[in-house]
């Protein structure tokens, strides 16, 4: 389990709950700011911490992190449990199955978030259950393989493009199909999905040639 609340300089309180200890232990990070992941579907990202625990001894700091613990939580802190957490360097892992990223807190701290993270686990889900036909056809025109898709499923949007999942009898493979510019909002994302979505069905019909240069790049996941 994991919280997080945060301070009056928006820095973040990390809790976690360690099982085998059977209590759990507080880490407080006062110098970063912090974004919870929220994981869709297939996804499983994941932000590791490196860096030096210390225990708290400025009774300020406690007694106003204490008050704003209970305020959010309605439980008092045991402070006992305390501890801050200097970080070094944090890893970025997108998947499981995917090679991860060192950055410094710096670098993550300066990232502009992605316009779309408070929608596009909607979008992914309309477009499977909805639009999963056009899903389909959208793999088939913009992606180059060698072998014969059973079953796409979007896994993930973000302004650029977006990720796909695809079923084979070889396996499942990842692919990335960019977006022929960058979306900020919505309607644009929808807009997007829209002409690719025509497109792709006129070149299917050979009423158009492919106005773009498919995706060669599959990565098998499993």
């Amino acid at each position: 389990m994991t919280k997080t609340v945060s301070t009056r300089n928006n820095n973040a309180i990390y809790v976690f709950t360690i099982f085998a200890l059977q209590k759990p232990l507080w880490l407080l990070d006062l110098d970063r700011t912090f974004t919870p992941f929220r994981q869709s579907g297939a996804r499983t990202p994941q932000c590791t911490l490196l860096g030096a625990l210390t225990k708290p001894s400025d009774e300020l700091v406690l007694k106003k992190l204490s008050t704003r613990w209970q305020k959010k939580f309605g439980e008092e802190i045991d402070q006992d449990l305390l501890y801050l957490i200097s970080v070094e360097r944090i890893l970025h892992i997108e998947d499981f199955s995917e090679d991860g990223m060192w950055v410094i807190p710096s670098e993550y701290s300066d990232a502009e978030p992605d316009p779309l993270r408070n929608f596009a686990e909607s979008i992914v889900e309309e477009m499977n259950s909805k639009h999963a036909e056009d899903v389909h056809r959208i793999y088939s025109i913009y992606v180059e393989s060698d072998f014969q898709a059973t079953d796409v499923k979007m896994i993930w949007v973000d302004r650029l493009g977006f990720d796909l999942h695809v079923q084979s009898g070889e396996g499942t493979f990842a692919v990335r199909i960019p977006f022929s510019r960058e979306v900020s909002d919505e309607k644009g994302v929808k807009s997007s999905f829209n002409m690719m979505s025509h497109h792709a069905w006129e070149v299917e019909k050979s009423y158009a040639d492919p106005e773009f240069e498919k995706v060669d790049i599959l990565k098998k996941v499993r």
